[in-house]
């Protein structure tokens, strides 16, 4: 809905015309607070109608790539949520299909479109840390995981779930793809899910070593109850940057109960301008016939990551990346 509202008021050259929600209540409320009319219960209905150009893939990553690879061959641009997909193999389909059929396939890596993250990007390639040296970054989300998540077939685990914006940020900074990771995790916030599901973590520690020499790391948590937190730093040869916000308002309040700082609650507050920034890019790329600054390929080589840093988990050791 986050993307819905912004399409419906906030992007400019673009209006939502239809919804798609398998259950027909959650599609008429939507319909309902959009203030349209249209709505199906199955994408391939959607998919048919002249009336729509573009499509946001917004469900759970199981069903990613054939939503993904029937939207491109309705000749529909895409701009699809992360994770880009359960599996390289179906990332590769998702990419195959957008250029066969000419379509744009953008990836919503949003923190690539916060004024902070960008600005942390430009002090980078401006020279001003020197060489980059390492990239921390961290994410931990107050919220505890749906039930289908504790599973990590069907979910990929809270490393796609949480921690692919991490894995990009590393990416993104780093201006290199990851080579080889270490990861260990475990679950320490989530005692129902240990009987059934003893494979599931809720907190993970991951080590990546990048294609250029410089070093990662990558510190996810789920239901931490304290907070959204997202930090991120680089450290240069010559410098370091920090890039993160915590402090809902900029407002310390000091009484004889002690001292307070609200603290973020949501990734909804704390990047809600950048979910914005990352809509509106879409449609320009549409409009100008331009390369999305978020691509196939960078979804891909977080997917990538994200199961080489399950499989570091299972067998606890590293594990190398494929370059291609």
């Amino acid at each position: 809905m986050i993307h819905a509202r912004n399409f419906n008021r906030s992007v400019p050259g673009a209006r939502i015309v239809a919804v798609v929600d398998p259950f027909e209540d959650a599609a008429r409320n939507a319909c309902k607070e959009l203030g349209i009319t249209t709505y199906y219960l199955d994408y391939r209905e959607a998919l048919s109608s002249k009336d729509i150009d573009a499509v946001v893939v917004v469900t759970p990553t199981a069903y990613h790539r054939d939503i993904v690879v029937e939207a491109a061959g309705a000749g529909k641009h895409i701009l699809c949520e992360k994770p880009m997909a359960m599996t390289e193999p179906e990332c590769r389909d998702m990419i195959a299909a957008a250029e066969k059929a000419n379509v744009k396939l953008q990836l919503a890596f949003m923190r690539r479109f916060d004024e902070s993250f960008i600005y942390a990007k430009q002090r980078i390639e401006s020279g001003e840390i020197g060489e980059v040296v390492s990239v921390k970054s961290l994410t931990h989300g107050p919220s505890t995981p749906r039930p289908w998540m504790y599973d990590i077939s069907k979910s990929n685990g809270p490393l796609a779930e949480v921690s692919s914006h991490d894995i990009d940020a590393l990416h993104w900074y780093a201006d290199s793809y990851i080579s080889e990771v270490y990861a260990i995790a475990g679950n320490y916030r989530c005692p129902d899910a240990r009987e059934e599901f003893p494979d599931f973590y809720d907190n993970i520690l991951m080590n990546c070593r990048f294609r250029n020499g410089s070093q990662g790391l990558v510190d996810g948590a789920q239901g931490v109850q304290y907070g959204y937190d997202s930090r991120v730093e680089i450290l240069g040869t010559k410098g370091i940057i920090h890039v993160g916000k915590q402090n809902n308002y900029n407002v310390v309040s000091v009484s004889p109960e002690g001292i307070q700082t609200p603290f973020v609650k949501s990734w909804q507050n704390l990047f809600i301008d950048a979910y914005q920034n990352e809509d509106r890019h879409f449609i320009e790329c549409i409009q100008r016939d331009q390369q999305p600054r978020v691509t196939g390929k960078d979804g891909l080589e977080a997917v990538k990551v994200v199961n080489a840093g399950n499989r570091s988990v299972r067998e606890k050791c590293p594990i190398a990346l494929e370059d291609a």
